[in-house]
């Protein structure tokens, strides 16, 4: 069956849907409350992963091999992607692509046609250089007070903001909620990765500003209103008809 975006499998043409939108704003220090108006630019996925995939490259075909990073990463206690198995020593690692004939259960060959969603890689780089992810990196370096732009900058390049900026922010924002959270040693224990990779200490977040502590005040509110439910209609702020007495909204557990 043909992939068509604008009908269904029947031969009745379908209703035209608008196309998905990848424009979305996210609570940043200069607009906590993503549901309000900002002055700035919204947040352009878009726009946002070529810069992401520069951090990406960069880190793998060069960041890894650097002396500093290898010293800090050591005393963290997290394996860089040339270390483990099977390991990932550039963005250029290549590996058989996942189109073109393959083997059928019946015997013979059949055509696995490509993913109409994925982009083609960038630099050759297969499967392997995908799977490795920044984020654990990026909240190995917040959870031990070792985030400084400077360390940034030597670990994803020189495009470490627009493509990981908005990642280290959400993630400094996480770790202060995993504090608020719980103990100590439950934080820790999230920061963990494995047995061989457990986090050898814990630091207060680093260079907090005013800013971002007030983002941070208003995503915990908000969250708090989603544990009790205060969602759409009920959110702080909204009002609402119900055509009834107007009373106090109160959760009710099951």
């Amino acid at each position: 069956m043909a992939f068509n975006a604008q009908a269904g499998p029947s031969s009745q043409p379908g209703p035209a849907y608008p196309p998905p939108s990848f424009h979305q704003s996210y609570a940043t220090p200069s607009n906590p409350n993503p549901r309000q108006k900002s002055s700035g630019p919204s947040f352009d996925i878009l726009e946002w992963y070529p810069q992401y995939q520069s951090c990406h490259r960069y880190f793998l075909d060069h960041a890894q091999h650097n002396p500093p990073v290898q010293a800090l990463s050591a005393f963290m206690n997290i394996l860089l992607p040339y270390q483990k198995h099977p390991p990932v020593v550039s963005a250029s690692n290549a590996s058989p692509s996942n189109t073109g004939p393959t083997p059928s259960l019946a015997g013979g060959m059949r055509h696995t046609p490509p993913n109409l969603f994925s982009q083609p890689p960038l630099s050759g780089s297969g499967p392997h250089a995908q799977s490795v992810s920044l984020i654990p990196y990026i909240r190995r370096l917040i959870a031990t007070g070792h985030d400084k732009p400077s360390v940034l900058h030597g670990f994803f390049g020189d495009a470490w903001r627009e493509g990981v900026g908005s990642l280290h922010e959400i993630e400094r924002r996480n770790f202060m909620f995993a504090a608020k959270s719980t103990s100590w040693l439950n934080v820790k224990a999230e920061y963990d990765m494995g047995p061989d990779e457990t986090c050898p200490f814990v630091s207060p977040l680093r260079n907090v500003t005013e800013e971002e502590m007030q983002a941070a005040d208003s995503a915990w509110s908000e969250w708090l209103a989603m544990q009790d439910w205060m969602l759409g209609p009920r959110a702080p702020g909204e009002t609402f008809d119900t055509g009834m007495n107007d009373g106090p909204r109160i959760k009710r557990e099951p």
